[in-house]
């Protein structure tokens, strides 16, 4: 049984008639799967979790994800219709799993429902790549996000990022490369795509970090990482040249 199967085969068990979708957003349905890649889920159900349903599906993907279970890490979010449509923001998320949390689930973390703006663009990514898992199209179990809700989601994310600067720099860069790209024409866009769009839109300067995480972005595992002393000392610089885009961007798009 390949991942996919097992993950939709443990949401329908755990969520039963409260499934209304599974689906498929990020790399999965923008550009294809990169090395690194997380298989990511979105999930719509009728009704939030009681706590047996969060530990069974925090069990069950405990067993399925990740380098130690010789598979792709996964993040699934499950999301109750009602919180999303009609939208309003921010909106909710009634349950998160993600690798880069593994170490607090194993230690009896179990997820609970809050707010997360994110949804605005994991729920775009999905309206886009169209890519059910389980369930109907996307379009008739969600609304479409405001682009200015895009705009507040992606800004509200951006001091998380930078505390993540030093530990995870290639996708901090990437993303903040997608956020400018997203904020200047309103699509999300692959990271590598949108770190092909900003490099054509900074001095030169400020273009060796971008081009390296585009590289370990397509071609490298984490294991696989490196950065030079050299590169190091350019990631402030040009993380604040991209930092100042966004700014102006979000600036112009809450006046108008």
């Amino acid at each position: 049984m390949n991942q996919l199967q097992e993950i939709v085969e443990l949401t329908g068990g755990v969520l039963r008639e409260n499934l209304m979708g599974a689906y498929l957003h990020g790399s999965s349905v923008l550009g294809g799967l990169k090395p690194a890649s997380d298989v990511d889920v979105l999930l719509v159900s009728r009704m939030s979790m009681d706590g047996r349903e969060r530990r069974a599906l925090l069990d069950g993907l405990l067993a399925i994800s990740g380098s130690r279970n010789m598979a792709r890490p996964v993040e699934l979010t499950v999301v109750v219709q009602s919180e999303v449509r009609p939208w309003r923001y921010p909106p909710a998320c009634d349950f998160l799993y993600g690798e880069w949390l593994r170490a607090e689930y194993e230690a009896g973390k179990v997820p609970r429902p809050e707010p997360l703006p994110d949804l605005a663009l994991l729920i775009t990514m999905t309206l886009t790549g169209d890519s059910p898992l389980a369930g109907p199209r996307p379009a008739q179990v969600l609304d479409p996000v405001p682009h200015s809700d895009l705009v507040r989601a992606s800004v509200a994310g951006v001091p998380d990022l930078l505390d993540d600067l030093d530990g995870d720099t290639r996708n901090v860069l990437l993303t903040f490369a997608r956020i400018w790209t997203t904020l200047a024409t309103g699509q999300i866009r692959p990271k590598d795509v949108a770190a092909d769009w900003a490099l054509a839109r900074l001095p030169p300067e400020h273009l060796p970090v971008l081009e390296h995480a585009r590289q370990l972005y397509l071609n490298c595992h984490y294991s696989q990482e490196s950065w030079s002393e050299t590169l190091r000392t350019q990631v402030r610089p040009h993380v604040d040249r991209v930092l100042a885009e966004i700014d102006r961007l979000s600036t112009r798009s809450q006046r108008t």
